[in-house]
């Protein structure tokens, strides 16, 4: 029997075999050299015991024909072959190493017999031989039992940041309500894709907490602005009244035109709001100056966190930094507030950086550090159309 022969079998067997990703048995390239009696019917008798299930059988010839003298490196890959071909067949540890435990694992799920994968992931585990790929199957397996907290558990221990491990870290959170582990695998989705639907749903979770002041819900508006994640007419409207609210008709009339142009706020309430919302900007624009002067008078500093809001929203992103910066030397009555704004404009001002310690520095369970913390993700991964630029302005040069 040629080597060729022999590897051509191998090769449709292993083909055959139950696979797991990219850890498919393959034959390696056949060759055309003769293999001696004395070497290749021992491997045919092994072919043929493994195909009935006689793993030991089948090894104990491989062996034999391993045993032959002087055999050509033509005839030891042969052997190679059929012995790699019957241990991991065999889905024996021992006999077939870590391919045999894979194709095991693999049958076991195909068969979707979880309570096995889980039990070949351990044996792979203490061989060293777990992957990442082995790993992930391992995980869903304990999902797809219902055992949502093993999932939690082991996803936790073996440290999986793929996308799709993310995910159903995620999904098993949620199930378990384990809001803090569901939130922490959100920002990891966001840091790792930067995909809006995970934004999304982190900006949910916020806005879904107890107690949000008028600052605050305006704080999550434009982190939805900002990272592109608007989700119809109602988070336009919504940003714009709470920005004419608060004192900031510039940001209110760039949001407004914004949705205008994406052919949402073409009724005459809009239109309406769109235009109140530039006359204010004009009015706020004209005093800014004198504005700036009085809260600098102002031993509280809340009153230069307006306005240096009010400069981000007019493209003063640098005049803004200062500003905040000589707000944050004062007493505030809302301090939360004001490090989310100075780290707002780090990031327009081109200081991601500095936007990310300061950000970061709002330590607590509150929700003002909540939403820093989420501003803090956004300064270190910047993403949809408004990225680090103010609402619809450029840095200012």
């Amino acid at each position: 029997m040629t080597a060729k022969n022999f590897r051509a079998a191998a090769a449709a067997l292993l083909l055959g075999a139950a696979t797991l990703g990219s850890a498919t048995l393959l034959a390696t390239a056949p060759a055309q050299a003769a293999v001696r009696a004395s070497v290749g019917e021992p491997l045919q008798q092994a072919m043929s015991l493994a195909a009935k299930g006689d793993y030991k059988g089948a090894m104990s010839q491989v062996e034999k024909a391993s045993a032959v003298s002087d055999k050509t490196a033509e005839e030891s890959s042969t052997i190679a072959q059929v012995k790699a071909y019957v241990g991991a067949k065999s889905g024996d540890i021992s006999l077939g190493g870590a391919a045999a435990a894979k194709n095991k694992l693999a049958s076991d799920y195909s068969a979707r017999n979880y309570t096995a994968v889980i039990a070949d992931g351990d044996a792979l585990q203490k061989a060293g031989a777990l992957d990442a790929t082995t790993s992930a199957v391992v995980a869903q397996s304990y999902y797809l039992s219902g055992n949502k907290a093993g999932c939690l558990k082991y996803i936790k221990a073996q440290g999986g940041d793929s996308e799709a491990v993310l995910q159903l870290e995620m999904k098993c959170a949620f199930d378990i309500n384990d809001s803090v582990t569901q939130r922490d695998a959100l920002e990891k989705l966001v840091a790792r894709t930067g995909k809006g639907d995970y934004w999304t749903q982190l900006i949910k979770m916020g806005e879904q907490a107890k107690n949000l002041t008028d600052a605050q819900s305006l704080q999550l508006e434009r982190i939805k602005y900002l990272t592109g994640t608007m989700a119809g007419k109602d988070d336009y409207i919504n940003m714009a009244q709470l920005d004419l609210q608060l004192g900031l008709p510039a940001e209110a009339s760039t949001v407004l035109d914004k949705g205008t142009a994406a052919g949402l706020l073409n009724d005459d309430r809009s239109k309406k709001l769109a235009a109140l919302a530039k006359q204010q900007a004009g009015q706020v624009a004209s005093g800014l100056a004198a504005a700036l002067a009085a809260a600098n008078k102002d031993p509280a500093g809340d009153a230069l966190v307006k306005v240096c809001l009010q400069q981000y929203s007019a493209g003063q992103a640098k005049d803004a930094v200062a500003t905040c910066k000589s707000a944050m030397g004062k007493t505030l009555k809302d301090n939360d507030s004001a490090v989310v704004a100075l780290g707002l404009v780090q990031v327009a001002a081109g200081q991601s950086a500095d936007a990310i310690k300061t950000l970061s520095a709002d330590k607590g369970d509150g929700n003002g550090a909540m939403i820093a913390h989420l501003y803090a993700l956004y300064a270190a991964h910047p993403t949809g159309s408004a990225a680090a630029a103010p609402a619809g302005k450029s840095r200012k040069k």
